[in-house]
C-alpha cells in the first residue's frame, strides 16, 4: 500500500478526505438536510436575537449579559464550523472536504469548543463575585476586567486550537481516508493516521484534561463557594431568589458539560465509530440550538427585552 505524507505546506498530491456523515442511506440525506437546516437557523436566529436584545437595552448592559453576547457570538461560530459543509454535501451527495478545509475545521472547532468552555468559567466567576461579594460586585466586574476576561479566554482557545492544528498536520494519511464523522473531529483523524500517534494521543488528551477540565472546575469552585454562602442566608425565599440568577448559566453547563462526557463515554464503551457521530450532534448543534430558549424562558430581563424588540420591529 502507498502512503502519502500531506503536509500544509505542500498539497500538490491526495489532498483530500471523505466524510461519511450521519447515515448512508440515500433516502435519509433529504431528511436530515431539513432536519439540520432547520437546526442550524434556529442557532442562527435564537443566538442573534440575544445579542440584539442585550445591545438594544441598556438596562442589560451588565456583566452578566455582556459575557452572554459573548457566548452566543461562540455558539454561534462553534455550529458554523461544522454544519454548514454537513448540509452541502448533504444536498449535494458529495462527501468529500479538501485537507485545507479539514484543517481549518480542527482549527475553529477546537478554539471555539474551547472558547464555550472558558466563557462559562467567566461567567461562573461573575455569578461569584455577584452573590459573595455584592458591594464590590461592579468595582470588580468593570468593564476593563470583563474585556480582559474575554480576551484571555480569546487567547487561550487560540493557543488550543493552534496545538491541534500543528498536531493534526505533523500526520501522515493512507489514500482514501474516510472519515465516520461529519466533520473533521480531531481524536478521529488521529485514530485514521498511519503514522505512530502514540505521542499525539497523550498530548490530545492532556490538552483535552488542561482546557476542559480547569474550566470545569472553576465552575464546580464557584458553585461550591456560591452554595456555601446562600446557606448562610435564613430566610427561604431570599435563598431560592439569590440561587435563581444562577439557574440558566447551571442549566447551560449541565447541557454542556452533560453532553460532552455523554460522548466521550459512549465512544469508550461503544466500538461504532458512527453511533459517535451521532452523540456529537449533542454538544455540535443541540446545545447551541437550546442555549437562547434557556436563558430566554428562565431569565425575565432576556423574555422583556425579546419581546419590547419584537413589538418595536412589527
Amino acid at each position: 500500500m502507498c502512503f502519502i505524507c500531506i503536509e500544509p505546506q505542500n498539497q500538490t498530491g491526495y489532498s483530500e478526505f471523505l466524510l461519511l456523515g450521519l447515515s448512508d442511506d440515500p433516502e435519509m440525506q433529504p431528511l436530515l438536510f431539513t432536519l439540520f437546516l432547520s437546526m442550524y437557523l434556529v442557532i442562527m436566529l435564537g443566538n442573534l436575537l440575544i445579542i440584539l436584545a442585550v445591545i438594544s437595552n441598556s438596562h442589560l448592559h451588565t456583566p452578566m449579559y455582556f459575557f452572554l453576547c459573548n457566548l452566543s457570538l461562540a455558539d454561534i461560530s462553534f455550529s458554523t464550523t461544522t454544519v454548514p459543509k454537513m448540509l452541502v454535501n448533504l444536498q449535494t451527495s458529495s462527501k468529500s472536504i479538501t485537507y485545507a478545509g479539514c484543517l481549518t475545521q480542527v482549527t475553529f472547532y477546537s478554539l471555539f469548543g474551547c472558547l464555550d468552555c472558558l466563557l462559562l468559567a467567566v461567567m461562573a466567576y461573575d455569578r461569584l463575585v455577584a452573590i459573595c461579594q455584592p458591594l464590590h460586585y461592579l468595582v470588580i466586574m468593570n468593564p476593563s476586567s470583563c474585556g480582559l476576561l474575554v480576551l484571555l479566554s480569546f487567547f487561550f482557545s487560540f493557543l488550543d486550537s493552534q496545538l491541534h492544528f500543528l498536531m493534526v498536520s505533523q500526520l501522515t494519511f493512507c489514500e482514501d481516508v474516510e472519515i465516520p464523522h461529519f466533520f473533521c473531529d480531531p481524536s478521529q483523524l488521529l485514530s485514521l493516521a498511519c503514522s505512530d500517534n502514540s505521542t499525539n494521543n497523550i498530548l490530545i488528551y492532556f490538552v483535552g484534561a488542561i482546557f476542559g477540565g480547569v474550566p470545569l472546575s472553576g465552575i464546580l469552585f464557584s458553585y461550591y463557594k456560591i452554595i456555601s454562602s446562600i446557606r448562610r442566608v435564613p430566610s427561604t425565599g431570599s435563598k431560592y431568589k439569590i440561587f435563581s440568577t444562577c439557574g440558566s448559566h447551571l442549566s447551560v453547563v449541565c447541557l454542556f458539560y452533560g453532553t460532552g462526557i455523554g460522548v466521550y463515554l459512549s465512544s469508550a464503551l461503544s466500538s461504532s465509530l458512527r453511533k459517535d457521530a451521532v452523540a456529537s450532534v449533542m454538544y455540535t448543534v443541540v446545545t447551541p440550538m437550546l442555549n437562547p430558549f434557556i436563558y430566554s424562558l428562565r431569565n425575565r430581563d432576556i423574555k422583556s427585552a425579546l419581546w419590547r424588540m419584537i413589538r418595536r420591529i412589527v
